[in-house]
């Protein structure tokens, strides 16, 4: 068994059929207590100050760990900048295995996508859809989570985004994450519910506010906190959700068409707007990652959602600077 570094969510299934263990680079950057010299060191390294810090994060990360060997990255459907992020690493000996997402989701062309990976790993077809039945019970604990964040306001938004972001790799132990989200799915339930609390603590305000979050996961996960304090919780996470795979189908190629992220932003936008009703959203935080194509996307959001909206953007795992405190607490203000 060795360990498969991850750029991004892929077919984990096809991993763990051909007995390895994912690691999804992502998690293991930002949950550092070093993550910012991980950046440094890819700067020193040569990577211009003015690329994303997710790709200078993984690519240092890597390297920090000796005993990923080989890196399974996604060559369209996430960051073009994973394009040069492979051959820097190639240079270093790791090994690289190419995924591409087809941009129009063409079901054959996933399919030979998925084929070649599974070739390549040396599994079967059956192996792959014994581990997809495995993690579908694992993932049905997450999606119960996601319930329980918005229908009944008992889990907190950090908590969402926590078990629904480790859905890209199960933290490399399926059982042990499903056991670690029961235990706190006990927990979750047996709360008073995060909305009655805050009615007791601030008894002022009328409600908490209700906000989504969309785009990719934040590089200063204190985000959560802080929205928390001034009144507002994250009752939808975006891109985490969709790492859940929260679909019911029996297809795994279907699977990872209906998944949103890696596809045109009007798929993601459908998923969005249906959610946000759902889940009577009074806000939405778009988050943007600095030097990142997806920023462009703002614009078709902002004509084709029908919520207030702000765009935050983030650079590095520094923390929320200043400025943005200001622009989320008016914001904030503007919603109440």
């Amino acid at each position: 068994m060795s360990k498969i570094g991850l750029t991004t969510t892929v077919p984990v299934e096809v991993i763990y059929a051909a007995g390895d263990t994912p690691v999804d680079l992502n998690n293991i950057f930002i949950t550092s207590t070093e993550a910012m010299k991980r950046l440094e060191e890819a700067e020193l390294a040569g990577y211009p100050r003015n690329v994303c810090g997710w790709i200078k994060g993984l690519y240092s990360t890597a390297l920090q760990n000796p005993d990923i060997r080989q890196i399974v990255a996604v060559t369209q459907g996430d960051c073009s900048n994973t394009h040069a992020l492979m051959e820097t690493w190639e240079v270093e000996g790791i090994e690289i295995i190419p995924f591409a997402f087809p941009y129009d989701r063409d079901p054959d062309m996933l399919r030979l996508q998925m084929d070649k990976l599974i070739h390549e790993l040396g599994t079967t077809w059956d192996e792959v859809n014994l581990q997809k039945r495995r993690l579908d019970k694992v993932r049905a604990l997450a999606w119960e989570i996601d319930r329980l964040t918005w229908e009944e306001d008992r889990v907190r938004g950090f908590e969402n985004h926590l078990y629904l972001v480790s859905c890209s790799d199960f933290n490399g132990n399926p059982e042990g994450f499903a056991a670690e989200m029961e235990t706190f799915i006990q927990t979750a339930r047996a709360r008073e519910t995060l909305s009655s609390q805050f009615s007791s603590k601030k008894p002022g305000k009328k409600r908490e506010i209700r906000l989504g979050y969309i785009g990719v996961p934040p590089i200063f996960p204190e985000l959560y906190d802080f929205l928390e304090e001034h009144g507002a919780r994250v009752v939808f996470n975006e891109v985490q959700r969709q790492f859940s795979m929260p679909f019911l189908t029996e297809d795994i190629v279907e699977q990872y068409r209906l998944y949103t992220y890696p596809y045109k932003v009007f798929l993601r936008l459908e998923d969005i707007d249906r959610e946000a009703k759902r889940r009577r959203l009074d806000g939405i935080i778009h988050y943007t990652q600095s030097f990142c194509y997806r920023q462009i996307e703002d614009q078709i959001i902002r004509k084709r959602l029908d919520f207030p909206i702000l765009t935050l953007e983030g650079e590095n795992p520094t923390g929320l600077d200043a400025r943005s405190k200001m622009r989320l607490e008016s914001f904030l203000s503007m919603l109440e």
